[in-house]
């Protein structure tokens, strides 16, 4: 643990930034599977919408840092193929 005043204060603040990256690293995976989900059960509605939601989602996290806006736009590029795919059904 660190003595000096500063450095306390960054770690507390360090974990707080770490547990709000993972929760929304998180939150893309959970939309991401949710998408999955629609595209297998074949419901064109409930596809469009949870990618809209997970694509959302993604411009959250790249906005907050979360995401390096590369790796969102992997990930909105991976999502639109899955949803196009669950659409062709």
């Amino acid at each position: 643990m660190a003595n000096i005043a500063s450095q306390k204060k960054r770690i507390l603040r360090s974990e707080r930034e770490r547990t709000e990256n993972r929760l929304l690293t998180s939150t893309v995976k959970t939309h991401f599977r949710r998408l999955e989900t629609a595209v297998a059960e074949g419901d064109a509605g409930k596809v469009e919408a949870e990618h809209k939601a997970l694509v959302s989602k993604i411009d959250k996290a790249i906005q907050k840092a979360a995401l390096h806006k590369n790796t969102g736009a992997r990930k909105k590029s991976r999502a639109a193929r899955t949803a196009a795919a669950g659409a062709a059904k």
